[in-house]
C-alpha cells in the first residue's frame, strides 16, 4: 500500500539477514517512524508493546523474529527458548502460535547449520501468503460490496469498521479494509465510517491515517455513535477483522466489537467479518470459554496521547488518580450475529459446517 505516495509493506526484511524493519505503530499517525529489529528480544518488545500489533503481522513479526534467534542459537533448545518467549507477549491472536507452529515444523527436520537461513526465507514465504490470502478476501469482499452498489443505484456504500483491520495490521491490504481498497480500484463510491476504538484508538489514529492515504472517503466516530447510525439507515454493512474465529464461528476481536454486532443484528445491517484462515483456531469451538482475553495496563484508559496545538505529542490522563480502570483488550462476538465469514477461499456461513467443508485440509 502507499505512505506519501509511496509504496510501503507493514514489515520487510533486509536482504543480508541483519535486521527486520517494522512501521513504528505507537508514534502513528502524527510521526511516520520506521524501527529496525536485529534480535528475538527486540521482534518480542515489537509485538509486546505494539510497536506492530494485529493478528496477522504478529504472527509474521514473531516469525521473523524466530528467525533472528536462530542466527544465534539454531539447536532444538535455542528454537524452543525464542518460540516460547514469543508465545508470551499476546495471549489472544492465534496467529502467533499458527506462525510459530509453521516455522518449527520446517525447521526441525532440517540440520543445524541450514535452520537459520531457512527460517529467514520460511518467514518471507508467511509475509507473502499473508499479502495473497488479504488480497483473495478483498477480492470476495468487493462482490457484497458491488451487490449493494448496483442496490443503491449507484449512491456511495456506506461501510462501518471498528478497530484497525488495515494493512498495518497486516503485512499488506488488510483483511477488513481489503474489500474497501478493491471498491475504491473498481471506482464503487465507498465511506467508511471508522470507530475510534477506545482505549488505544487504533480506528482514529491508524484506520484513518491509512484510508487517508489512499484517498478513502471516512469519518471517524466515537464508538458508541456506530449503533445511531444504524438506526437512521446510515450504515449499509459492518466489516470487521478477527484475532481468533473458532470452529463453531465465534469471533474475538478488539473490544467493542460485540456491541457493534448486536446493534447491527437488531438494525438488520449486514455484520461481515474478514477471517483468513491462520486467524481460525479449529482446535476450539466454544469462544466465550476457550478464548484467552488479553488484560493490559489501566493506564491505556487512564491516559490518553495526542498532539498539542503546538505540535508537541503529549500523554494526559483524563481520570481521577484515585480511580481504578480495566482494560479488557478483546470480546468475543457469537457466531449467531456474524452474517457471514469473508475468507480467501470465499464467503461462507459463521458455523462449524461451513467452516470444515471449506477448510477440510484444517
Amino acid at each position: 500500500m502507499r505512505v506519501n505516495g509511496e509504496p510501503f509493506k507493514s514489515i520487510w526484511p533486509e536482504p543480508d539477514r541483519s535486521r527486520v524493519n517494522i512501521i513504528d505503530q505507537t508514534q502513528l499517525p502524527h510521526v511516520f517512524a520506521v524501527a529496525h529489529l536485529r534480535t528475538l528480544q527486540e521482534a518480542a518488545h515489537a509485538i509486546k508493546a505494539m510497536l506492530v500489533r494485529g493478528a496477522p503481522l504478529i504472527g509474521v513479526t514473531a516469525a521473523y523474529g524466530l528467525s533472528l534467534a536462530l542466527q544465534k542459537d539454531a539447536s532444538d533448545d535455542g528454537l524452543r527458548r525464542a518460540s516460547e518467549i514469543l508465545l508470551a507477549t499476546r495471549p489472544t491472536a492465534v496467529n502467533l502460535q499458527w506462525a510459530l507452529r509453521e516455522m518449527a515444523d520446517k525447521l526441525l527436520v532440517l540440520p543445524q547449520e541450514q535452520r537459520a537461513e531457512a527460517a529467514w526465507n520460511h518467514a518471507g514465504v508467511l509475509a507473502e501468503d499473508d499479502i495473497r490470502l488479504c488480497e483473495a478476501m478483498g477480492d470476495h469482499g468487493l462482490v457484497l460490496i458491488e451487490e449493494i452498489a448496483r442496490r443503491k443505484q449507484g449512491e456511495r456504500v456506506n461501510i462501518l469498521t471498528h478497530c484497525n483491520a488495515g494493512w498495518l495490521a497486516t503485512v499488506d491490504w488488510g483483511t477488513a479494509t481489503a474489500p474497501m481498497y478493491k471498491a475504491q480500484e473498481a471506482g464503487i463510491p465507498i465511506h467508511v465510517y471508522v470507530d475510534e476504538t477506545r482505549p488505544r484508538n487504533q480506528g482514529a489514529s491508524l484506520t484513518a491515517w491509512e484510508l487517508g492515504q489512499h484517498g478513502v472517503p471516512h469519518t471517524v466516530i466515537v464508538d458508541n455513535a456506530g449503533g445511531h447510525l444504524m438506526q437512521h439507515g446510515l450504515v449499509d454493512l459492518v466489516i470487521v477483522g478477527t484475532d481468533r474465529t473458532t470452529a463453531s464461528g465465534d469471533v474475538c476481536n478488539k473490544i467493542g466489537t460485540y456491541l457493534k454486532a448486536l446493534a447491527a443484528f437488531d438494525n438488520d445491517v449486514p455484520f461481515y467479518v474478514c477471517a483468513p484462515s491462520p486467524s481460525i483456531d479449529f482446535s476450539i469451538s466454544d469462544g466465550l470459554r476457550d478464548i484467552p482475553i488479553e488484560e493490559r495496563s489501566p493506564l491505556e484508559v487512564t491516559h490518553l496521547k495526542g498532539l498539542t496545538e503546538d505540535k508537541r505529542i503529549e500523554t494526559i490522563r483524563i481520570t481521577p488518580e484515585n480511580s481504578e480502570a480495566l482494560n479488557y483488550a478483546f470480546d468475543v462476538t457469537p457466531a449467531r450475529l456474524v452474517t457471514g465469514l469473508i475468507t480467501e477461499r470465499g464467503t461462507i456461513a459463521a458455523n462449524a459446517e461451513a467452516l470444515a467443508k471449506t477448510f477440510p485440509d484444517r
